[in-house]
């Protein structure tokens, strides 16, 4: 579990991005579970939490007893700043578990403007960027409807999710 004190979110703006201990927020014993996913929107917590298919994945996969499904956000450049300074990697709002520490990440790709986002919370999590070189890392895998056009992630990703991800989480 990643230590944020109070003064560092102090010293960002819109701390509360960060903390989780929303409404619905899932808990569960992240030691008794067989899989850990850390569901990642390369953009920031409020334009995450707007996205309805965020929220459907979340619940759907926390409807299954062997998983836990937490969630990442890319971070405001303040708070970017404040992570890298202090050598803390990105991790979950839930169990502030860094996501290297995952079985899975997933992202979304709702857009492809947001690749760069995606490199960079790689990055800050410690997980290396090519597929090729995470032996011991978890799953990268890639879903959304930019994902109908692989190439240019295929070096990063470990595999793609095409279609309705609802249709494919229990398989």
């Amino acid at each position: 579990m990643v230590k944020i004190t109070d003064e560092m979110l102090l010293s960002v703006e819109k701390p509360g991005r960060y903390i989780g201990n929303e409404i619905n927020v899932v808990y569960k014993d992240a030691h008794s579970i067989d899989i850990r996913f850390a569901m990642c929107f390369p953009d920031v917590y409020e334009v995450g939490m707007s996205h309805l298919g965020i929220k459907i994945l979340y619940h759907e996969m926390n409807e299954r007893e062997d998983t836990y499904c937490e969630r990442a956000f890319a971070p405001w450049p303040d708070m970017e700043k404040v992570l890298r300074d202090n050598k803390i990697p990105l991790f979950s709002l839930e169990t502030r578990e860094p996501l290297c520490n995952f079985d899975m990440v997933g992202f979304t790709l709702q857009y492809e403007m947001s690749y760069t986002n995606i490199l960079n919370m790689l990055d800050m999590s410690g997980i290396p960027l090519l597929s090729k070189d995470r032996e011991g890392f978890p799953f990268i895998v890639f879903g959304g409807p930019c994902a109908y056009n692989p190439e240019p992630l295929a070096d990063i990703a470990d595999f793609f999710v095409l279609g309705e991800a609802e249709e494919v989480i229990n398989e």
